[in-house]
């Protein structure tokens, strides 16, 4: 479990094939800011552009750990694939942490486009255009991950091309995680607020009828 909180931005280091086919996926070595890793243990889950993955090795004198990234995972995220790369992290959320952002699972619910990401007096407008499907869940002033980071939106437009939502990023998001490096054209996760999931699930299924326990 994750806020959306971005605690570090670290870097694509290398990546190595754990297979020869489209079937295996990657191994993925990355450098983390100095001191990040002091508090971090092997199998601890740490959120990669908002996907949820396991420390499996650490390399503290060099600020590096490994992560090992499914076929399927990388069919369903973007940016996890490209050595260099910067990369948001957040660690995985402990019992006493203060909630600074909103309940974030770390499971990407689909890649959105960027349409748009420009300066707007001291703080940036950036326009993401999410799938179809994903429309239903965006509404104003409600909660969006976007590549890991807890944001709010301010309006939303539906169209035959998706649904298309702002967002007000201030200079300190900018500066501190890697939503900097976009530019229109961009891929992004995305993650839907957890609370709007079950509201919809809830909607569709009000009347229906729970079959009988049998006795």
């Amino acid at each position: 479990m994750f806020t959306g909180i971005i605690t570090g931005v670290g870097r694509i280091a290398a990546l190595h094939d754990l297979g020869s086919s489209l079937d295996h996926g990657k191994r993925l070595t990355l450098e983390a800011p100095p001191g990040y890793l002091d508090d971090v243990g092997l199998g601890d889950s740490i959120a990669l552009n908002g996907a949820c993955m396991t420390v499996t090795s650490l390399d503290l004198p060099q600020h590096r750990f490994t992560i090992d990234i499914s076929a399927e995972s990388l069919t369903r995220t973007t940016g996890l694939a490209q050595t260099g790369q910067r990369i948001n992290l957040e660690k995985a959320l402990r019992a006493h942490d203060r909630l600074g952002g909103h309940i974030v699972s770390g499971h990407v619910d689909g890649v959105g486009r960027v349409t748009r990401f420009a300066q707007v007096g001291e703080s940036w407008e950036l326009r993401v255009m999410a799938p179809s499907e994903l429309g239903k869940y965006l509404a104003y002033k409600g909660s969006i991950t976007v590549n890991g980071v807890s944001l709010t939106v301010n309006e939303v437009h539906d169209s035959a091309a998706g649904c298309e939502f702002s967002i007000n990023l201030i200079p300190h998001t900018v500066e501190n995680t890697a939503l900097g490096a976009l530019a229109d054209g961009s891929a992004v996760n995305l993650e839907i607020d957890t609370v709007a999931r079950y509201v919809e699930r809830m909607l569709s299924s009000a009347g229906r009828t729970l079959p009988k326990e049998s006795a």
